[in-house]
C-alpha cells in the first residue's frame, strides 16, 4: 500500500511539473488503471513514466467514465486493459522487433474487422496503413504473414492497388517473390506493417512484448493499439493484462502520437480512397459463395515429369487449380514446397500453366 501511495504521489507530481513548465503534449490521454495482472501500481508507474516524457495523462476509473470523457472532449483518447469494440473495428498493435529494435505495426491484434476471415485481413491492411500514417510514417510498407488466406489477401490488395489505392508492398528477406512474409520476417522487420488475422496478431504481440521475460510480463513495445474501423471515431487503445509499466507508457505515447497525427481524418481519407479503388466490389467477390460452374469433371492427362513448381496459390484452391490445368490438357499435381503449397508441372509447360492460372484467378499477375 505504501508503494502504491508513493507511485500515486510521484505520478501527480510529474503531471503537475509538466503543467507548470508547459512541457506536456497538447493531447490529453486517459488511462484506466484497473485490470492489470501486476496491480494498479504497475499502471500508475506507466503513467508516471509517460508524464516524465511530457505526455498529458488523465486517470479514469472505468469504461463509463472513459467513454463520457472522450465524448465530451475532456480527453482526446484513452488506454484501457479491455474494451468491447463492435464488429468492423479491430486494433493495430505496435511492437519492437528483436533483430533491429525498430517498431512494427501488427494489423490486427484484437477485435474483428469482418466476419469473413479473408475480407477481415484485407481490411486489416487498410487499418494498419491508417495507424502507421497517423503515427508519422508517410508511406508505410506492408507485408502479409504466411498464414491461411495470405495469397488471396495479396491478390485482393494488388487489385485494390491497380484501382488506385496506394499500397507499398514489401517482400520477405528470405528472397521469395511477392508480399508474403515468413515467420523469420516477424523478427527481422522487412516492412512497417505485418498483416494477419486478429488471433495470430494477438499471439505475435504477446511474443514480441514478453520474449525477454518468459511470458508473464510484457516489457517491450506500445501495446495492442487503437481500434480502427469505418465510422469509428473514438480513440481507444488496448493493453494486455500482462502489460508492464514500460508498455503502459508506450501505449500512452502511441495514443498521443495518433492524436497529433489527426488519426480520425487520416482514417476518413484512407477509407474514401479504398472505396474509390473498388474495395466494396473486391470484398464482395471474396465473400460471395461460388456458384456451380457447370463444367464437366476434369480428365487427368497423361502423366509427365513435373519438376517445375508454381507457388503463390492458396492452399484451399490447390485442387481446383490442378483441375483447371487438366482441363487445358496440361498434366499437373499438387504439392507442398518449402514456402507453402505448389502446383507441379512439366518445365516446358510452366509459363503456359502460369498464364492459365492467372486467367482463372488462382495466381497473382
Amino acid at each position: 500500500m505504501d508503494n502504491i501511495r508513493r507511485i500515486i504521489a510521484q505520478t501527480f507530481e510529474d503531471m503537475a511539473q509538466g503543467l507548470e513548465t508547459g512541457s506536456f503534449s497538447s493531447a490529453k490521454i486517459g488511462l484506466m488503471t484497473t485490470g492489470s495482472e501486476h496491480g494498479e501500481a504497475n499502471m500508475l508507474e506507466g503513467a508516471a513514466i509517460a508524464a516524465r516524457r511530457g505526455l498529458n495523462v488523465k486517470l479514469v476509473k472505468d469504461a463509463c467514465e472513459m467513454e463520457a470523457k472522450i465524448k465530451s472532449g475532456e480527453i482526446d483518447g484513452a488506454v484501457a486493459m479491455s474494451y468491447n469494440f463492435p464488429i468492423g473495428v479491430a486494433t493495430v498493435g505496435k511492437a519492437i522487433t528483436p533483430a533491429t529494435g525498430r517498431a512494427v505495426y501488427i494489423a490486427t491484434t484484437t477485435g474483428t474487422a469482418d466476419t469473413d476471415r479473408i475480407a477481415a485481413m484485407v481490411k486489416n491492411a487498410i487499418y494498419g496503413i491508417i495507424a502507421a500514417k497517423a503515427d508519422g510514417i508517410e508511406k508505410p510498407t506492408l507485408g502479409i504473414l504466411n498464414i491461411d488466406g495470405a495469397r488471396k489477401v495479396e491478390m485482393a490488395l494488388q487489385e485494390l492497388a491497380r484501382g488506385g489505392y496506394e499500397v507499398n508492398f514489401s517482400a520477405s528477406k528470405r528472397g521469395e517473390d511477392g508480399a508474403v512474409l515468413r515467420g523469420n520476417d516477424v523478427l527481422n522487420n522487412p516492412c512497417d506493417i505485418v498483416v494477419c488475422d486478429s488471433l495470430t496478431g494477438n499471439v505475435l504481440m504477446k511474443m514480441l512484448s514478453s520474449y525477454t521475460t518468459g511470458g508473464s510480463y510484457e516489457a517491450l513495445g506500445y501495446g495492442y493499439g487503437p481500434g480502427i474501423g469505418e465510422g469509428w471515431n473514438d480513440l481507444v487503445l488496448i493493453l494486455s493484462r500482462a502489460s508492464g509499466a514500460a508498455v503502459v507508457a508506450g501505449a500512452l505515447e502511441y495514443a498521443s502520437s495518433l492524436v497529433k497525427g489527426n488519426w480520425a481524418s487520416i482514417a476518413k481519407q484512407e477509407f474514401a480512397a479504398a472505396k474509390k479503388a473498388g474495395l466494396a466490389q473486391i470484398l464482395q467477390k471474396l465473400t460471395q459463395k461460388a456458384a456451380p460452374s457447370g463444367e464437366a469433371a476434369p480428365v487427368e492427362p497423361p502423366k509427365e515429369i513435373t519438376t517445375a513448381e508454381i507457388s503463390g496459390i492458396e492452399i484451399t484452391d490447390l485442387d481446383d487449380a490442378v483441375h483447371a490445368l487438366w482441363r487445358a490438357e496440361i498434366y499437373a499435381q499438387s504439392g507442398m514446397g518449402c514456402t507453402g503449397p505448389v502446383v507441379q508441372v512439366n518445365e516446358a509447360k510452366e509459363e503456359q500453366a502460369k498464364k492459365i492460372l492467372v486467367g482463372k484467378g488462382f495466381l497473382a499477375e
